[in-house]
């Protein structure tokens, strides 16, 4: 474990939902992953607010109030607390991820172990354009300016980049290319509530996979995602039945299997953003991003 961080306030106006609800039914039902007993300690101990003042476990609820709660400095896991430039300029900086560091504080863990924690200390003005799983690497593109971020985030979705990432995908193909569309949206899910899986209403979702190369019960693939769903990767090559070798939570199908207790930022997984390639905001001149793939994604 490493040093610990320095705490955090959540903050929540309350919708709907909360109407004449008691507050630790509502906290229960709303982080169905902390035990009610831990609601019961921080409520007791007088950190969870209502409107700025410590409130009892019985309270009701209304909407339009305001809830928080402090959490004391934890302890983060260890993670690589590192990351290479690939790019840099007056108005992008891009940078290599590696494997098991999170992109962005979240999932009650991680904190100061984030890339943007990291990357934050030399340029405090940076603004991820997007992010990747936690037990993805490769590259990660920030703007250090609002007219980079504003310009740059008009682009996404519209058929305007090009990002391409490298999986290697249980069983083998049958096909050298193939597209997969499943929509992706919320499922249930035992600890979280709900993940995004493969969901017939959900939203729409493209990829083109290409196999590179096939090996023993596993394929070397690049994956061309031309919308940006999360987890969009892992979902697809598992509803197409190629889950992610190592994957834990997604299963044949592109949803988590029956009873699975896996989160979305557990590892094990092989995949990695290999090219970003956009027009540049400030010119529109054609800019390539590319960061090698890890060993075992490489070609032989």
């Amino acid at each position: 474990m490493s040093a610990g961080n320095r705490g955090y306030e959540y903050r929540l106006r309350l919708g709907p939902d909360a109407a004449g609800v008691p507050l630790l039914e509502y906290l229960a039902r709303r982080y169905p992953g902390t035990a009610e007993s831990d609601w019961l300690d921080r409520i007791g101990a007088g950190r969870v607010l209502l409107d700025g003042v410590p409130v009892a476990s019985d309270t009701l609820l209304a909407p339009g109030r305001e809830l928080t709660w402090s959490r004391p400095p934890w302890k983060e896991p260890r993670v690589p607390l590192d990351y290479a430039i690939l790019h840099l300029d007056a108005h992008l900086l891009a940078v290599a991820k590696p494997a098991g560091l999170p992109t962005m504080p979240g999932g009650g863990l991680f904190m100061e172990h984030t890339l943007l924690a990291l990357v934050r200390r030399r340029f405090p003005h940076a603004n991820p354009l997007h992010r990747l799983g936690r037990g993805t690497s490769g590259v990660v593109l920030f703007a250090l300016t609002k007219e980079a971020f504003a310009r740059v985030s008009s682009l996404w979705g519209g058929g305007r980049t090009l990002k391409l990432y490298r999986a290697l995908a249980s069983s083998l193909p049958d096909r050298d290319m193939f597209e997969i569309d499943v929509p992706i949206g919320p499922v249930p899910h035992a600890l979280l509530g709900t993940v995004h899986a493969a969901h017939p209403a959900g939203k729409r979702a493209h990829s083109r996979v290409r196999v590179l190369e096939r090996r023993a019960g596993a394929a070397l693939v690049e994956v061309e995602i031309t919308t940006g769903r999360p987890h969009q990767i892992r979902i697809h090559l598992a509803a197409a039945g190629h889950p992610l070798v190592g994957d834990p939570l997604y299963g044949p199908g592109g949803v988590p299997p029956a009873g699975c207790r896996a989160l979305p930022g557990d590892l094990g997984y092989h995949l990695h953003h290999q090219t970003l390639a956009f027009p540049h905001p400030a010119d529109a001149r054609p800019i390539e991003i590319t960061c090698a793939p890890p060993p075992l994604l490489r070609s032989s």
